[in-house]
C-alpha cells in the first residue's frame, strides 16, 4: 500500500509539475513566428541562416557581415517577437564596424522548438558555436550582447569563456526579483523559482562588462540592473540612460549610445 500510496502521489505531482513549468515559461516566453522583415527590405547586406543546438533543434538566424571586420557581435534578443524585429538594432551595430549574428531562440521566428530556459541557454550556445566554426571568429574576438531577458542568456553563455566582452542591457538579477514587487511579490517570487538567476552566475565572466539601464525602466527596475552589475567582477562599466524606459533606450540615448558601445568594441577587440 505505501508503495502504491506513493506511486499514485507520483503520478500526480510530476504531471502537475510539468503543467507548472508550462504555465511559468508562457508567462516567460512571448515569441512571435515567422519574419516581419529581412536584411533586403531594410536595404542592408545579410543573409538568412540554420544551424543546430546541441540537442538538435534547427535555429535560424540573420547574418549581418561588417566587411573586413575583425570582431562579431551575438546578438540575444529579449523575450517578445523575434530575431526579424531586431535587425534595425543589429544594422546600427555592423556600422561599428562589427559582424552581427541575431539568433530566434527555440519557438521564435522560424527555429524550431518551444522555448525553455535550457533550450534558450543551448541556443545561444549554437550561436556562438556558428561564429567560431563557420565565420571563423576566435572566442577573444567575439562580444556577447544580452538585452532584457537576452541578458540573462548572455550571462549564462559568458560564464568561464574567453570572450572579447559581454555588453548588457536592461536586464535583471533573476525573474524571481523582476515579479517580487508589490503586495503579492513574495508570492510570485516564490512561484518563479530559481529561474534565470544571472546574480548567482555573473561573477564567473571573464571579459570585460559594458552595462546599459534607463533609469525611468517601467519593466525591470533600475535597481535590478544595479544589483546584478554590483555583482559582477571588474573591469566593468555602469551606463545609466537618462529618462529612458525599457524600450527606447537606442532612442533616448542617441548617438552617444552607440559611440559608447563603438568606444566598449575598441577598448576589448580593436579594429587593428
Amino acid at each position: 500500500m505505501r508503495i502504491r500510496g506513493t506511486l499514485l502521489l507520483f503520478l500526480v505531482l510530476v504531471p502537475g509539475v510539468v503543467m507548472w513549468d508550462r504555465i511559468v515559461e508562457s508567462m516567460i516566453f512571448y515569441p512571435e513566428r515567422g519574419v516581419a522583415m529581412t536584411p533586403e527590405q531594410l536595404g542592408i547586406d545579410g543573409e538568412e541562416v540554420f544551424f543546430s543546438a546541441e540537442d538538435g533543434v534547427r535555429i535560424h538566424a540573420f547574418y549581418l557581415p561588417a566587411p573586413g571586420a575583425r570582431r562579431a557581435l551575438l546578438f540575444l534578443h529579449g523575450n517578445a517577437g523575434n530575431a526579424s524585429h531586431r535587425l534595425p538594432n543589429a544594422a546600427e551595430l555592423v556600422r561599428l564596424e562589427c559582424s552581427v549574428l541575431v539568433l530566434d531562440y527555440r519557438g521564435y521566428g522560424l527555429s524550431e522548438g518551444r522555448a525553455t530556459e535550457a533550450g534558450v541557454y543551448a541556443d545561444a550556445r549554437a550561436g556562438l558555436g556558428h561564429l567560431i566554426e563557420q565565420r571563423g571568429f576566435p572566442e577573444n574576438r567575439i562580444i556577447v550582447f544580452g538585452r532584457s531577458l537576452g541578458g540573462a542568456v548572455a550571462v549564462d553563455l559568458a560564464q568561464e569563456r574567453k570572450l572579447a566582452g559581454v555588453i548588457l542591457e536592461s536586464t535583471f538579477s533573476s525573474i524571481a526579483d523582476v515579479v517580487s514587487n508589490g503586495p503579492a511579490g513574495a508570492l510570485l517570487g516564490a512561484l518563479a523559482g530559481r529561474r534565470f538567476e544571472s546574480a548567482t552566475k555573473i561573477g564567473k565572466i571573464r571579459a570585460p562588462l559594458l552595462y546599459f539601464h534607463g533609469d525611468r525602466d517601467e519593466v525591470i527596475r533600475y535597481e535590478l540592473g544595479q544589483r546584478l552589475f554590483d555583482a559582477a567582477p571588474e573591469p566593468k562599466t555602469f551606463e545609466t540612460i537618462p529618462g529612458a524606459g525599457h524600450n527606447d533606450l537606442t532612442q533616448v540615448g542617441g548617438r552617444r549610445y552607440f559611440e559608447r558601445i563603438r568606444e566598449f568594441l575598441e577598448d576589448v577587440a580593436p579594429t587593428l
